[in-house]
């Protein structure tokens, strides 16, 4: 069984920062893919930012420039570096790691984190 451990949410003025933290552990292929995912009160679950076992990462667009996605391979944890926070990225933040093995999909998520920006 893997679980997910998330941390670092919290309540934080628009333009301010917040960091979040999701350690993995337990039976982890070391090729992976460990991302954040936020969903906002009435809305979908929507990607924010991934990172490969191999460094390469990926951002939506509303949050590229701001937010910094990073990876201790070591540790199996991920970090989100949130900058110049604006209201809209009040949401849930749930933290991911996936990876296929032999033909099969597995896929973990976190219990979620609250971020909320607002004066």
């Amino acid at each position: 069984q893997v679980q997910l451990v998330e941390s670092g949410g919290g309540l934080v003025q628009p333009g301010g920062s917040l960091r979040l933290s999701c350690a993995a552990s337990g039976s982890i292929f070391s090729i992976n893919v460990m991302g954040w995912y936020r969903q906002a009160p009435g809305k979908q679950r929507e990607l924010v930012a991934t990172v490969t076992s191999g460094g390469t990462t990926t951002y939506t667009d509303s949050v590229r420039g701001r937010f910094t996605i990073s990876r201790d391979n070591a540790k199996y944890t991920v970090y989100l570096q949130m900058n110049s926070l604006k209201p809209e990225d009040t949401a849930v933040y749930y933290c991911n790691i996936r990876w296929n093995y032999n033909g099969l999909l597995y896929n973990y998520w976190g219990q979620g984190t609250q971020v909320t920006v607002s004066s």
